[in-house]
C-alpha cells in the first residue's frame, strides 16, 4: 500500500483526485492521511466525495473513509469496468474538478466510457466547465486521447444544478507532447454565458473582452460566442482562449452580484494576456492538469508559472512510479515515461 499525506505542497484536493486516479490505473492501493490538514474545513467535502466515489464506481473499488469531513482514507481499486458512471453532487460542487479525477482513470478503460456529472459548472477556486472543454480536451486530443463533453445545463455557486454528459475513448495511442514556445496566434475564441439574468450581461463582458484584446492585437480575430439559459439559481461568466500553432491558451473570469459585467470581461481578458506574455505554449492552469497524462506519454512542456497545484501533482505521480520528471525553471521534461 502507498501512504500519501494529504498535506504535502499545496496540500488541497488535487492530492485525492491524482492519487484515486492513478491507484484506479496501476492498480495499487493508497492510503491518504492527513486529508487537507491545512484547510478551514479539513476533511473530505462535497465534491472530493464524489470524486473518490466516482473512480469507486469506474473500477469497482474497495473504500474505507469515504465520508464527509474523513481525514484518512483507504482506496483498494479492481479493475477499471464500468460503461457508465453517474455522479450527483447535491451542491455546486465543481464538476470540472471531479472530472480531474475521472479522466485520466476513463481513458485506461478498454471500453468506451460514458459519464453524467451533476453540479457546479462555473464555481469559485476551479476550472470553468469551458476551459476544460475547449482548452483541455484540445491538448488531450494532441496527446492521442478524445473526449467528448456537453453542458447540457449550468449550475453556480451556490445552487448548483449544472448538468454535464460526455464520453471518453480508450486511449489507444498515447501521442508524446512537445510545447514548448508558440510562434504564431491564429485567433482568439470564447464563451460568454449568462444564466437566469438578462442576455445583455453575456454581450457585455464579451465587448469588453473584445475590445481589449483588439486593442493589444489589433491584427487578430475575437470571436466569442455568447450564450443566455435556465438553471437553478443567477450567474455569469466567460472563458477565452488564444488558438497558437502548439495549444490553447486561456483565461476566465466568474460574475458575482455586485460586479459590473465589463469587469468581467476585462478580468478574462487580462488574465489570457498576461499568460502569453512568457511565450511559453502552457498556461498555469492547463500546466497541473497535464501532469498525469504527461507521465504515460513522454514529452517536455513549458509553462507560464510553475504552481504548487504542478508540483504537488508531480509529487503524487512519483509516490506511484518513482522518478518521472524533471523541472527546470519552467520547464517540465518527462525523463522516465510509465508503461
Amino acid at each position: 500500500m502507498i501512504i500519501i499525506d494529504g498535506s504535502y505542497g499545496e496540500g488541497g484536493g488535487q492530492i485525492l483526485r491524482s492519487a484515486v486516479a492513478l491507484s484506479a490505473i496501476s492498480g495499487k492501493p493508497i492510503k491518504i492521511i492527513n486529508i487537507r490538514a491545512n484547510r478551514p474545513k479539513p476533511g473530505l467535502s462535497n465534491q472530493h466525495l464524489h470524486a473518490i466515489l466516482g473512480v469507486k464506481e469506474l473500477c469497482g473499488a474497495g473504500v474505507k473513509g469515504a465520508k464527509l469531513g474523513s481525514t484518512t482514507l483507504e482506496f483498494y481499486p479492481g479493475e477499471i469496468s464500468a460503461k457508465h458512471v453517474k455522479i450527483p453532487i447535491k451542491t455546486a460542487g465543481s464538476i470540472s474538478l471531479v472530472l480531474q479525477a475521472l479522466l485520466p482513470a476513463m481513458a485506461f478503460s478498454r471500453e468506451e466510457i460514458t459519464f453524467e456529472i451533476t453540479g457546479g459548472t462555473d464555481v469559485p477556486w476551479s476550472p470553468p466547465i469551458d476551459y476544460i472543454k475547449h482548452v483541455t480536451l484540445f491538448a488531450l486530443q494532441k496527446m492521442g486521447l478524445n473526449v467528448e463533453i456537453k453542458v447540457k445545463r449550468r449550475g453556480h455557486y451556490p445552487r448548483g444544478g449544472g448538468l454535464v454528459s460526455g464520453k471518453v475513448e480508450p486511449w489507444e495511442e498515447k501521442k508524446k507532447l512537445v510545447a514548448r514556445k508558440f510562434r504564431k496566434i491564429n485567433r482568439f475564441e470564447g464563451v460568454s454565458h449568462a444564466t437566469n439574468l438578462p442576455p445583455h450581461i453575456a454581450e457585455r463582458q464579451a465587448e469588453s473582452a473584445r475590445r481589449i484584446l483588439e486593442k493589444i492585437f489589433p491584427n487578430l480575430s475575437v470571436g466569442i460566442n455568447r450564450e443566455t439559459s435556465r438553471s437553478a439559481g443567477p450567474g455569469s461568466g466567460i472563458v477565452l482562449w488564444a488558438d497558437t500553432d502548439v495549444l490553447r491558451i486561456g483565461g476566465d473570469a466568474l460574475g458575482k452580484k455586485g460586479k459590473p459585467a465589463e469587469a468581467v470581461g476585462r478580468e478574462a481578458a487580462e488574465e489570457l494576456i498576461e499568460e502569453l506574455k512568457s511565450g511559453y505554449a502552457v498556461d498555469r492552469f492547463l500546466g497541473d492538469q497535464l501532469i498525469p497524462f504527461l507521465a504515460f506519454t513522454g514529452g517536455e512542456i513549458w509553462v507560464s508559472e510553475i504552481t504548487k497545484h504542478l508540483l504537488t501533482n508531480i509529487w503524487v505521480v512519483e509516490r506511484f512510479f518513482g522518478k518521472v520528471f524533471e523541472v527546470e525553471g519552467r520547464k517540465i521534461r518527462v525523463i522516465k515515461k510509465v508503461g
